[in-house]
């Protein structure tokens, strides 16, 4: 016997809450259900992150994630004011420390306006140690849009409005098949069956898996990057007001180690960039065969791992060697030393990989036959979480025909 419903979401984290919660704002007739395999909601990529509100700076002018990244810190930053959830519009630099990243840093500063930003300022030496007494730096762009909060209250608050607007999330439900026919499609669960007109994908690290086994055959794999932090000791957090970036390297879809204040007043130091051999490895010795088996076995990892061995050495080194970490941190903070650091958290990225090697840097929304698969939404999806959801909640009503 199954449960009716009229749309199952597939995944708890901050992407599927926020679907969620558009849906039941929007269309408070429909019978919704979401599903998610843990005991709470949030639990992987939604609190495994830096808590940084994004402002939109790094992204592609016209593209999805600069459109929704710029409009959702605005609405972040909106939400946590009207929920009293723990937030900061900190402000963050992006440090140039030698003259080569100079154009690279004019460009942020061009391509920021461009997707709206306002305040941005290109500061010199003097100016910098202003704002940050301890950074290292030639130049600086000021970012003055970026904040932080606790990703994991944010969740929190959506399941409950979730609820209150007549949504169900049920936890500790794990997806183990998917079967569909012309009427409607039928979840299978460790705890029982759920049946509806629709599905909404937003399993994150395992939406490329909820694909296949609805039938479809996405043309990217998931992919998982882990990344581990440091954090500074307390009697040396006072190194780092705010939030110091490195000038990204623009062929390598991460940002680089940089340091992070976090809402609670503790400074992260990191991430790194390693592949993970598991889905959700937050260890070092974390290994699912099955999970690694399914990167090895995408032709698009191999090329992937050829265009950029160099970087994913030098980024597993760090992974092993503390001095190493401590070296491309003391590039923007030159007075931080090895015992100033203590081994922090991780979290685990999951990023779409195309056969051709190419990381998809884009957001992915992929729909099908009764369903709409949300495939790439790594950072800043928390950031833009509202009116990701938003844009899904359109697609899904446009798509099966809701009114």
């Amino acid at each position: 016997m199954t449960e009716p419903y009229d749309v199952i979401i597939v995944g708890g984290g901050i992407v599927g809450l926020a679907v969620a919660l558009a849906i039941t704002n929007r269309f408070p007739d429909l019978r919704l259900v979401l599903v998610e395999k843990e005991n709470r909601v949030g639990q992987h990529q939604s609190s495994h992150n830096s808590g940084v509100i994004h402002s939109g700076i790094y992204y592609k002018p016209g593209s999805l994630k600069a459109r929704l990244c710029v409009e959702g810190a605005r609405a972040m930053v909106e939400f946590c004011r009207m929920h009293g959830i723990a937030h900061e519009l900190s402000g963050k630099v992006i440090v140039a420390t030698s003259p080569d990243e100079f154009s690279q840093l004019e460009e942020l500063r061009r391509r920021g306006e461009t997707n709206g930003l306002k305040g941005l300022q290109l500061v010199g030496a003097e100016q910098l140690r202003e704002m940050e007494p301890h950074a290292n730096g030639l130049r600086a762009l000021l970012v003055p849009s970026t904040g932080i909060t606790d990703y994991a209250a944010v969740c929190v608050k959506y399941a409950e409005l979730v609820r209150l607007q007549g949504g169900v999330i049920q936890t500790s439900t794990e997806v183990t098949g998917i079967r569909r026919s012309s009427s409607e499609v039928v979840v299978e669960t460790n705890r029982s069956a759920f049946s509806a007109s629709h599905i909404i994908n937003c399993a994150g690290l395992f939406s490329d898996r909820i694909s296949r086994m609805a039938g479809d055959k996405p043309t990217v794999r998931i992919v998982p990057f882990r990344g581990e932090y440091y954090d500074l000791i307390p009697e040396r957090s006072s190194l780092v007001r705010g939030l110091i970036y490195p000038v990204p390297d623009p062929q390598f879809p991460f940002l680089g180690v940089h340091f992070t204040r976090r809402i609670n007043g503790r400074v992260d130091a990191g991430p790194n960039a390693v592949f993970a051999f598991r889905r959700e490895g937050y260890r070092r010795f974390d290994i699912s065969l099955r999970d690694l088996a399914s990167s090895l076995a995408f032709p698009g990892f191999w090329r992937m791992a050829a265009k950029h061995w160099r970087s994913g050495a030098n980024e597993f080194h760090r992974s092993f060697s503390k001095s190493e970490f401590v070296r491309a941190l003391r590039r923007l903070v030159p007075e931080l030393s090895e015992k100033d650091l203590v081994p922090g958290g991780s979290g685990v990225r999951a990023q779409a990989m195309n056969r051709d090697g190419t990381l998809v840097d884009d957001f992915q929304f992929v729909p099908s036959e009764r369903m709409l698969h949300v495939l790439n939404v790594p950072s800043p999806a928390a950031t833009a979480s509202l009116p990701i959801g938003r844009v899904i909640a359109d697609m899904a009503a446009q798509k099966f025909g809701w009114r």
